[in-house]
C-alpha cells in the first residue's frame, strides 16, 4: 500500500491539473461569450 506522502503528492498533481483545465475552459467560454471566437470558419474568412 502506498504511503500517505506519495498519495498527497499524487492528489496535489491531479488537483493542479484539474484547476488548470477548468481555468482554460473558463477562458474559452468567456471568449465565446464575448464574441472573440466563432464556431463557423466561413464567417471569420468573410469578415476579413
Amino acid at each position: 500500500m502506498a504511503d500517505r506522502g506519495a498519495l498527497k503528492l499524487v492528489g496535489f498533481i491531479f488537483a493542479t491539473a484539474t484547476l488548470a483545465v477548468m481555468l482554460v475552459a473558463g477562458m474559452v467560454v468567456k471568449g465565446y461569450a464575448d464574441g472573440g471566437y466563432t464556431l463557423e470558419a466561413s464567417t471569420v474568412e468573410a469578415s476579413h
